[in-house]
């Protein structure tokens, strides 16, 4: 395997470790209006990533570093062409961030509901629109000899990329409804777990109509596979929601999300992007590269921080693994 083969598995593992994490993350930010009751059910929601969300974004600045860096004709192309959308995903993710930190620094009921609406508006906007961005990716989009994006950000939204978008909306807010569920006490958990049944059944309607769709018009053996493993997967999640079992239906949820990730990237290979317009002026593994020098100190450098990270993030996992409750949040505390 060559170096470039190694890079870009290690981008798809980025990409899979940012929607496994930040899956929940903005499906948490969406339950905040679907799930809670009052602000202070909405500050238990808050609270269970609180300590977590801004960690989980890095594994998003990785993968954008790395495609920089190991396949910048790649990333040439996709952020000029998907500017647009990639602008609106990056608004809402500092808007989220700083919504985040805001929202408590008064404790006016008008200042606090304002930036309760961002977290929920800036969750929904990225998860609906990381979905329509890949399913683009993985389609095929306007790429002209030169590898350059020649087609409109209305070409973007086409029926398959939609279904894509609704499904990573779905899932993720499926995602995060598991882990409230396996995060809190009390009414609030036995809800999330009444709601992840009714959203596990929208989520693999939709997933299953994008995943055969995908698998007929690009897929492979391998890419077969990560289908099944994905719906399998998620129908064993939900009998394991209704058993009561959260901690396997959260591993489920998220193994589901990993099964998808990787079939974008098992239907890919060896192309990164597809064009629509010619199969010869697609972007591949070879032709997007960087040289195999930069690709060499790449791997020295990333199999010497990578295990450090990995560390960091389990050991804050583990500090803040106790559930919390309403009992929790103070009556006259903002966070």
């Amino acid at each position: 395997m060559e170096l470039h083969d190694v890079w870009f598995v290690l981008i798809a593992v980025l990409w899979t470790g940012y929607f496994f994490l930040e899956g929940f993350d903005f499906g948490v930010g969406i339950l905040t209006k679907l799930l809670a009751r009052d602000r202070t059910e909405r500050r238990v929601l808050i609270n269970t990533i609180g300590p977590v969300w801004d960690g989980n974004e890095v594994w998003l600045l990785t993968a954008a570093g790395a495609t920089f860096a190991a396949f910048p004709e790649w990333y040439a192309t996709l952020f000029s062409g998907f500017y647009l959308p990639l602008l609106l995903i990056l608004v809402c993710l500092i808007v989220r961030g700083v919504a985040f930190e805001y929202r408590v620094k008064r404790p006016d009921e008008y200042w606090q509901r304002n930036w309760e609406n961002a977290i929920f508006w800036a969750s929904l906007i990225p998860a609906f629109m990381w979905g329509v961005a890949f399913g683009n990716i993985v389609h095929g989009v306007k790429i002209d000899k030169s590898f350059e994006y020649v087609g409109t950000v209305w070409d973007l939204l086409n029926p398959y990329a939609l279904l894509g978008g609704l499904v990573t909306l779905t899932l993720f807010t499926f995602h995060g409804t598991v882990f409230i569920g396996l995060k809190t006490v009390g009414d609030i958990r036995e809800r999330a777990r009444k709601l992840a049944l009714k959203l596990g059944l929208v989520t693999a309607v939709s997933a299953l109509a994008f995943l055969i769709w995908t698998q007929v018009d690009n897929g492979n053996g391998k890419s077969l596979a990560a289908v099944i493993v994905a719906v399998a997967s998620l129908v064993v999640a939900l009998v394991a929601v209704r058993a009561g079992r959260e901690g396997w239906a959260f591993m489920l949820s998220g193994l589901t999300i990993v099964a998808v990730v990787a079939m974008f990237f098992l239907s890919l290979f060896p192309n990164v992007m597809p064009s629509s317009l010619n199969a010869e002026w697609s972007l591949t593994v070879t032709n997007a590269s960087s040289g195999p020098y930069t690709l060499k100190v790449m791997t020295w450098c990333a199999g010497i921080a990578t295990p450090i990270v990995l560390l960091y993030q389990s050991w804050t996992y583990w500090v803040f693994r106790k559930r919390i409750g309403t009992h929790h949040i103070a009556v006259d505390g903002a966070h």
